[in-house]
């Protein structure tokens, strides 16, 4: 682990972590498998946004992959792990290593934080998976993308649901029944990312794109997109009425003061500088 980031995240093998101002970067390493998911690698992600759920001074995580490649699916080796202790009697082993990457994918989707995905190389699988639950994702041109689990006879389980809530469940069914690989551009195409360009252009864009995220107030973005997911679970009316409160609250706030000010001064507010 690097970074100004000792004592307050947890020690990793799989990531590197890195703290710079009020954005972490987190980057998958297992770069000789294209940083495939393991269960140790889920397992840190999850520690990763236990540990900083309520620091509101982390206003964004960059997720990349090492080395060229963002993450080229599940690790066979956990699968054979699960297929021996399944032949050791545990009839749970296959389930249980399936959901705990669901588990990790849902807490990257419901993070407090803004996720920003830099995509690049292999995008598959469960990689796909984390790019379709980012807040930003910004893909190489070249990148390739794709849902390979029916070509393996197995079933994109616990990837389904967010691909359908990026994609709708037409272009989700395609993909998912046919396994097509496709490129960043067509990826762009479908929604699944918001910006392709070249790979030699992701810094930049990315640069940009935190600059961005920096004139927004770290609450105000919080709860905008506690706002927006709850759009997909809750009646319209209850959603309404809580965004109703939550709008008097960011009036009344600190925040809601500096913004007002700063803009009748104009200025930037604090949290920009």
């Amino acid at each position: 682990m690097t970074g100004s980031t000792a004592g307050t995240l947890p020690a990793t093998e799989t990531l590197i972590l890195n703290r710079d101002g009020p954005f972490l970067h987190v980057t998958l390493n297992r770069p000789k498998a294209r940083n495939a998911m393991s269960l140790a690698m889920v397992n840190e992600l999850m520690a990763v946004f236990d540990a900083i759920q309520d620091d509101t001074g982390i206003r964004a995580v960059i997720l990349r992959g090492a080395e060229g490649h963002f993450c080229a699916g599940g690790d066979i080796k956990d699968m054979a792990g699960a297929r021996a202790q399944a032949a050791s009697g545990d009839a749970q082993a296959f389930r249980n290593l399936n959901r705990r990457f669901g588990e990790m994918i849902s807490r990257a989707n419901q993070q407090p934080q803004v996720i920003v995905a830099v995509l690049e190389g292999a995008v598959l699988g469960g990689g796909f998976g984390l790019a379709c639950v980012s807040d930003v994702a910004l893909a190489a041109d070249d990148a390739q993308f794709g849902l390979p689990e029916t070509g393996l006879g197995v079933i994109p389980a616990q990837i389904a649901p967010f691909v359908v809530q990026r994609v709708g469940l037409t272009q989700a069914r395609r993909l998912a029944l046919t396994g097509a690989r496709f490129n960043g551009a067509e990826a762009a195409r479908l929604g699944i990312v918001h910006e392709s360009l070249p790979a030699d252009q992701l810094d930049a864009r990315l640069a940009d794109t935190l600059q961005q995220i920096r004139r927004c107030a770290p609450d105000a973005n919080r709860q905008t997109k506690k706002l927006v997911l709850n759009t997909l679970s809750q009646p319209l009316d209850k959603v309404l009425d809580q965004a109703a409160d939550d709008f008097a609250r960011a009036v009344a706030s600190d925040e809601g003061a500096e913004g007002t000010m700063a803009f009748v001064q104009k200025r930037l507010p604090t949290w920009a500088e």
